[in-house]
């Protein structure tokens, strides 16, 4: 006898939900998997929190920030997403990249979240080229935060 084939009710990789036959309120289940792609196919992140914001619009995406409180608890380093007046969490994944609005800069997720530091700009003066060595070193470096460089053999 063959095994009945089973299907997960979520997306493996966003977690969105799936629909079944015969399944009610379709409508519900395809809107919220259509949300989240919205928040989360811009890339961007208002603010990274450690506790939810006093108030946040349909579709906001925040970075959950460690040790997380109120409605947050227990998703540290988790995407919140605002919808249908509640969270909906997303844990990241290696090379996961968003955009912070508030920081103003990309952060990338490889096992945690990383961010690219500037590097120290050359200050001239007699070991010029010792300073420029340094300063292209440091941006190599932040190239590597970013993963726009691996840190690993291929």
């Amino acid at each position: 006898m063959t095994d009945p084939i089973t299907y997960s009710s979520r997306t493996n990789a966003l977690g969105l939900p799936l629909l079944f036959a015969g399944q009610a309120q379709k409508e519900f289940f395809l809107n919220h998997a259509l949300n989240l792609l919205d928040a989360l196919m811009t890339r961007v992140v208002v603010a990274s929190l450690a506790s939810p914001p006093a108030v946040a619009a349909e579709g906001q995406c925040y970075r959950i920030l460690d040790d997380a409180t109120d409605a947050w608890a227990t998703h540290d380093r988790s995407l919140a997403i605002r919808t249908g007046g509640g969270w909906h969490f997303v844990p990241p994944v290696p090379g996961m990249q968003v955009f912070d609005v508030d920081r103003g800069a990309c952060i990338h997720f490889d096992g945690d979240w990383l961010a690219a530091t500037e590097p120290t700009v050359p200050s001239g003066g007699t070991v010029v080229d010792l300073e420029a060595r340094a300063a292209i070193a440091q941006i190599v470096e932040a190239l590597k935060a970013l993963g726009v460089f691996t840190q690993r053999s291929a």
